[in-house]
């Protein structure tokens, strides 16, 4: 896989934290799946770690309050 960013071929699996900030809270997702360029340390997800971010995100807006930090394997 190539990077986006630098154009490096040398995407590698890792993982890596996720920050949001919405309306009402700051969402840490800790240890997500992705592909990290080892020049630059761009970061890319997959489809379906998106997909699942964005369940995970749904949930958590309805009972998080300010600050809210989860592990993305024991949302899997």
């Amino acid at each position: 896989m190539k990077c986006l960013l630098c154009k490096a071929d040398d995407m590698q699996p890792s993982t890596n934290t996720y920050f949001t900030q919405m309306k009402n809270c700051y969402v840490i997702i800790e240890n997500v799946p992705c592909f990290k360029c080892s020049q630059c340390n761009e970061v890319i997800y997959s489809a379906s770690v998106l997909e699942r971010i964005d369940e995970i995100l749904e949930n958590i807006e309805k009972i998080a309050s300010k600050i809210f930090i989860m592990d993305y394997s024991r949302a899997s």
